[in-house]
């Protein structure tokens, strides 16, 4: 079945077969009052597409979540939310991805039923907060124009976990907010759709405690995605997710944040594909991405050679740790995931023609397959 899907979309060698890339820079309403798309594929540097969640049908099928994750090089931090209809969760979770400890510390509350039980933000840009509090846990995530605050508190064994990171953002800090839909047998399934945000490249800091143990990270060598996603899946999703973010010196010696954000697999991309560079916060756009070698079984930590059909894209990822997760509920509820990390190596070209030369670059590229 993976190796099926995975060859649905555009393969790194073949150079010829180039997506559309519609870009909308105009408030879109994404929805109709029954549910129905209106938005057959695109991206923005903002998010344009007006979303209401009570248009979205069949309302159980429904997935929203707010994902952050932060990393210094050594300690990646998760802190997220969600609500998928028939419940929803908070978590966060500590683990050393550098591949000398074996330490992961996460703490996790889980609901049941009721879809209004989380209203979580229905556009990523504006000023809003998303919140959860109960019994021990808290989860909070307060977005300004130039920063965001994230909070977490709850119970993990026999200790507690306090976390609260800050991360900073430009005056017009651009992202890349995507709409995708979906097929079967080649024809538009039109209630089905998954709008996502990467907002990448925030310098971070703060502390994750646990007990007594506290790990702090600096905004030198720390920075956060914002993983914001809202939609009505089909039941079985595969996918693949690559991000990460630096700062680079220029020759004058000053320095610049760069990142990077691909996606591919998820829905139909004709019209768009989540792929993108950003360079102290402004989005260049890149064509399709796909990975040489596909990582499925058995070759995760073996070096992943990435190249975009419009040559603008090639690195190749060294892996250091492989971050891999398997929930599976009587193999009808199944959550699997490798989430590799490592150093990254090559050039990306920006819109002006600017080739940058990346250098032992800290990011990961995930290989996920789910039934929920």
């Amino acid at each position: 079945m993976a190796d099926q899907i995975n060859k649905t979309y555009i393969s790194w060698k073949d150079l010829n077969k180039k997506r559309n890339q519609v870009e909308y820079t105009r408030p879109t309403q994404l929805l109709d009052t029954d549910g129905n798309l209106l938005v057959r594929g695109g991206w923005a540097r903002h998010n344009v597409f007006e979303y209401d969640r009570t248009f979205a049908h069949p309302q159980w099928r429904g997935k929203e979540w707010d994902f952050y994750q932060l990393c210094n090089g050594k300690y990646m931090v998760q802190i997220s939310i969600a609500n998928i209809s028939i419940g929803g969760y908070a978590s966060a979770t500590l683990v050393d991805v550098s591949g000398q400890e074996q330490k992961l510390i996460t703490s996790m509350t889980v609901w049941l039923g009721g879809k209004n039980k989380v209203i979580l933000p229905e556009n990523c840009d504006r000023p809003n907060i998303a919140e959860y509090k109960k019994g021990k846990y808290l989860f909070r995530a307060t977005t300004l124009k130039n920063s965001r605050t994230l909070e977490f508190v709850g119970p993990a064994k026999d200790k507690m976990i306090e976390a609260k990171f800050q991360m900073d953002m430009f005056d017009d800090h651009q992202n890349i907010t995507i709409v995708t839909p979906f097929k079967k047998k080649g024809e538009y399934l039109p209630k089905r759709f998954f709008m996502t945000m990467k907002q990448n490249c925030m310098p971070c800091e703060g502390t994750f405690k646990y007990g007594d143990e506290e790990y702090s990270f600096e905004k030198k060598n720390t920075f956060c995605v914002l993983d914001w996603g809202r939609g009505v899946w089909p039941y079985k999703n595969v996918w693949y997710w690559g991000n990460g973010a630096q700062y680079i010196t220029d020759a004058e010696g000053n320095d610049h944040i760069f990142g990077f954000e691909i996606t591919w697999g998820i829905g139909d991309e004709s019209n768009a594909t989540e792929t993108c560079l950003f360079y102290d916060g402004v989005a260049h756009k890149i064509g399709s991405v796909d990975v040489e070698v596909f990582p499925k079984p058995d070759k995760y930590m073996e070096p992943w050679h990435f190249v975009s059909e419009d040559g603008r894209f090639d690195l190749t990822m060294t892996p250091t740790y492989d971050h891999h997760s398997d929930m599976n509920a009587l193999n009808i509820v199944r959550m699997h995931s490798h989430q590799v990390h490592g150093l990254w190596n090559g050039t990306v070209t920006l819109d002006d023609g600017t080739k940058l030369e990346i250098k032992d670059m800290y990011a990961f590229c995930e290989y996920v397959e789910n039934k929920w």
